[in-house]
């Protein structure tokens, strides 16, 4: 299938995402027949905004090709688990892809990890570790509601993940994950994710790895957090992905002038940088009560001639800054950042961890 293998031209059987615009986006199954409300086989022939598209009309074509619906058209894409992500029956609550590159990235799977899963759920993340560890690696999840496991399995079966994926229905708190001493990385998206640490600690290989749980309330982290650090998990950390939108828009920026101009006066030997009056005043020493008394004369007709001039300056620098304002464009976020699904809580499990203590101890230290 499409998902684990590189193909250039579609199958019958393969899963496709249909792309019509940003917001209409959707996976659909290259099948000739699917039943009706009444059980009867028919034509298999999705309906859009833009019209219908006979599915099976795709067999043969390439991934990343135009099609015609009947009212318009649309591009026929290669499945990933990002566009998996988008257009998946959801079945649960999902983790989306700036929180599943952030799991990814801070649990260091890669190709030939061994990774265990606490919640399947809708396999949002599922997809992503199934392609991060590839085709050596392997992907053991479980989940507590059994119809969904068999959903699940039949998902990742159709997907052609079945050789790297074990899907289990068990109660990871009470039965923990299935294996011991296998796993580099394990996560935990659970109601109560420090009932279940214990056992991700057990099934972690003796040479260390990494565990991450997932929980939408901060009461959960900090429960967590304590359980973590007491039965010593090293470099526990918590992070919160959030979304943060950028609108282009053009700013004006006026320029603020440094300029200063010297106001003549009567007398050379008097000058005076605006908006000060008078910043300095020059006496002739020789002539000391005239040159005081012409001195003062003269400051106190520049005094009353001032303000006007002041005014006109003043006119003529916001003319001059009316011009000469920068123009640019930028990106601008929005007060508020909307977008919180919940907190990732990691740690990783060193080597010299005292294991068979943490799970003769379990949960109740959290308590």
């Amino acid at each position: 299938m499409s998902f684990s293998e590189c193909r250039e031209l579609i199958s019958e059987g393969d899963t496709v995402i249909l792309y019509i615009n940003v917001s209409q986006i959707y996976a659909l199954e290259v099948t000739p027949k699917v039943s009706n409300k009444h059980g009867q086989l028919v034509d298999n022939v999705f309906q859009t905004k833009y019209g219908s598209l006979k599915v099976t009309d795709l067999i043969g074509k390439k991934f990343g090709s135009k099609v015609s619906l009947s009212k318009g058209w649309a591009h026929v894409l290669y499945p990933t688990p990002e566009l998996w992500t988008i257009t998946l029956p959801h079945r649960t609550q999902i983790l989306y892809t700036p929180d599943i590159s952030m799991v990814l990235t801070q649990l260091e799977v890669g190709p030939g990890s061994v990774v265990c899963e606490a919640g399947t759920g809708s396999g949002s993340l599922s997809h992503a570790l199934l392609r991060a560890v590839g085709p050596t690696g392997k992907l053991h999840t479980c989940d507590f509601h059994k119809e969904r496991v068999q959903v699940a399995l039949e998902e990742f079966t159709r997907h052609g993940f079945g050789d790297r994926v074990t899907v289990t229905h068990r109660d990871v708190c009470a039965q923990g994950l299935g294996i011991e001493g296998e796993a580099d990385a394990v996560f935990l998206d659970l109601p109560k994710p420090w009932e279940a640490i214990p056992h991700g600690v057990r099934a972690i290989k003796n040479a260390g790895g990494r565990i991450c749980s997932f929980s939408p309330c901060i009461e959960q982290v900090s429960r967590t957090c304590e359980l973590m650090k007491s039965i010593g998990l090293r470099e526990v950390t918590t992070l919160e992905c959030l979304a943060r939108e950028f609108q282009v828009k053009t700013i004006s920026l006026p320029v603020i002038s440094r300029t200063k101009k010297k106001i003549e006066v009567q007398d050379p030997d008097v000058a005076q940088d605006e908006p000060e009056v008078i910043k300095k005043q020059k006496i002739d020493n020789d002539n000391e009560e005239e040159e005081a008394s012409d001195a003062s004369d003269k400051f106190e007709n520049n005094h009353e001639e001032i303000p006007t001039e002041k005014e006109n300056n003043q006119a003529k620098i916001e003319s001059v800054q009316k011009i000469n304002d920068i123009k640019f464009r930028t990106g601008v976020t929005q007060l508020k950042m909307p977008g919180h699904t919940g907190f990732l809580t990691f740690a990783t499990i060193p080597p010299d961890l005292k294991r068979p203590e943490i799970i003769n101890n379990p949960c109740d230290s959290a308590e």
